[in-house]
């Protein structure tokens, strides 16, 4: 089964259940972030991960099995995005990304920061003025190694 067929059957499940994926997380001992990645088709679950998430939202066999294997990362999203939502990431980077690079580079020297040995978080801060996003991104320093 093509992961996004298996994204379509996850997404409809946790909306006729009216689960959350805190719910969903909670299930299979995991982040809420990192699941939601994972059943969004972005990363792999175990076999254990995928049965309980599939006894949870009452998924086929097929999709089950398909939580298991090793994705094509980051091909689910036309860059640029034209989400609204996503062209908003989009455009910080292009607007505060060199500023970010630099930071980074200042503070740690020169390499990257994971996105493997990494974390990701979302909050709701609720503010009178509106509420505001607090997205967390934390990864791993990786200098370049000299040889």
């Amino acid at each position: 089964m093509e992961r996004s067929q298996a994204t379509i059957e996850i997404l409809n499940a946790k909306r006729k259940l009216q689960l959350k994926w805190s719910d969903i997380a909670q299930s299979i001992e995991r982040s809420e972030s990192w699941t939601a990645t994972a059943l969004l088709g972005q990363a792999t679950l175990s076999v254990d991960e995928s049965e309980k998430a599939g006894t949870l939202l009452d998924l086929s066999k097929d999709t089950v099995e398909s939580l298991t294997i090793v994705p094509y990362r980051g091909t689910t999203v036309q860059m640029p995005p034209t989400d609204p939502l996503l062209y908003r990431f989009y455009e910080i980077l292009l607007v505060y990304g060199p500023a970010i690079k630099d930071l980074i580079h200042e503070k740690f020297g020169d390499g990257i920061m994971s996105a493997i040995d990494y974390e990701m978080d979302i909050q709701k801060v609720e503010d009178p003025k509106g509420d505001r996003v607090l997205v967390t991104l934390n990864g791993k320093f990786l200098p370049y190694k000299k040889w």
